[in-house]
């Protein structure tokens, strides 16, 4: 069973970020395009859970899977897919059992990168938006205290929605 904790933004996930993106092109470098913060704690004045969720674009995915070994030995567990095709997800927990960093990573091109960005900037951009998401994730949090499941789940139609905005809003930012 694992607690939800939502907290207010820390300025310093920026920097948490920049770091450990640096401890990671030092081990995956060769392939890696770009590696961009998102998740909430990229997103300024909201709460959230602090984990810092890192999108590395590669350039060829299954390269990926041969740097199992130096992702392990930054202390991230290895999770292949897990769930969505294209993806190699990682995850570290700190000493104490806390998740700290979450990765994802998808080949360049991918919609997943799209759809990521585009919700990380949409929320940005509008924090109207961005305000009723952190008060959703306060509410659920509270709720869903020792359920992570019910936790995410709780945030699924908003997610949806506000990717289906976040696409439309891109899309008008293109043209």
């Amino acid at each position: 069973m694992k607690n939800v904790e939502v907290v207010p933004h820390n300025p310093q996930w920026r920097a948490a970020f920049e770091a450990e993106a640096k401890r990671i092109i030092s081990v995956i470098g060769e392939n890696v395009i770009t590696i961009h913060h998102i998740g909430s704690t990229a997103i300024p004045n909201i709460y959230a859970k602090p984990i810092i969720d890192l999108l590395i674009e590669v350039r060829d995915i299954n390269q990926v899977d041969a740097q199992s070994q130096a992702m392990q030995a930054l202390g991230y567990e290895v999770k292949g897919e897990f769930g969505m095709l294209g993806r190699r997800y990682f995850r570290k927990d700190n000493q104490q059992g806390i998740r700290t960093h979450q990765i994802h990573t998808f080949e360049t091109g991918s919609t997943q990168v799209e759809r990521h960005l585009a919700f990380r900037d949409y929320l940005i951009a509008q924090p109207v938006a961005a305000q009723k998401y952190s008060e959703l994730k306060r509410k659920l949090a509270k709720k869903h205290s020792d359920n992570m499941d019910g936790y995410i789940d709780g945030k699924d139609d908003f997610i949806k929605e506000t990717d289906r905005r976040a696409a439309q809003w891109r899309a008008s930012k293109k043209g």
